[in-house]
């Protein structure tokens, strides 16, 4: 069954894809499958910065939260969306 996905897109995201909001369609759409399928869509030098080719893993620079709750307070990557939720991806800069 294909669940309708709702992504807000703050900061450097809503510049990457041009927007602040996508709607996407996935069969068992975890925040994993998501992340790549908009990574699928970017240039290699935005998908970088989403998206470690190396590690098969998100950077530490994105905080994703799934209806306002952080995914680490969740299932991690591994959370399941279901229709009707809404992810957001916020850009987190770190300095020193």
């Amino acid at each position: 069954m294909t669940t309708k996905v709702n992504v807000r897109l703050l900061g450097v995201f809503r510049g990457f894809f041009g927007k602040s909001q996508i709607t996407l369609k996935l069969e068992q759409p975890t925040v994993r499958k998501v992340i790549k399928k908009l990574a699928d869509s970017l240039s290699v030098e935005a998908k970088r910065l989403l998206f470690d080719p190396e590690l098969n893993d998100l950077r530490s620079n994105a905080l994703i939260l799934v209806n306002g709750k952080e995914i680490g307070v969740l299932k991690g990557l591994e959370t399941e969306i279901k229709e009707g939720d809404e992810m957001t991806l916020i850009q987190v800069t770190h300095g020193g």
